[in-house]
């Protein structure tokens, strides 16, 4: 019997291990995916993609209860995906930065490739 070549990976597993980061900010990455798991926070950073929006108008649209969306909303404050501005009484909400606007748009980007056969 021939016996199977020895496979030497300790030079990729020494690269990737010096590079990988340390498991506190591979936790919060985890963390933030998972506030994506939540198709009603989806449809809210989707419409915020879209545009700036207050609250009632967030309520209109996913036909769900102020407070359902007033929730969603602080959970997606709270992580930095969203952020407010106030006009009077009115609290406006918006995608906090580029970033957030390039994962959602990467995401889609992601489902909708065509896939090879």
């Amino acid at each position: 019997m021939n016996a199977a070549p020895v496979h030497d990976h300790e030079a990729l597993l020494s690269e990737v291990k010096r590079e990988l980061p340390r498991d506190e900010l591979l936790k919060e990455l985890a963390g933030l995916f998972s506030i994506f798991a939540d198709s009603t926070r989806v449809k809210l950073l989707y419409a915020l993609w879209k545009s700036e929006m207050c609250v009632c108008a967030l309520t209109e649209l996913l036909g769900v209860s102020q407070s359902a969306v007033s929730h969603q909303l602080r959970t997606l404050r709270e992580s930095n995906l969203v952020k407010t501005r106030r006009e009077g009484k009115l609290v406006y909400y918006a995608l906090a930065d580029e970033h957030v606007r390039m994962i959602i748009e990467m995401g889609f980007e992601h489902l909708t490739e065509r896939r090879p056969e």
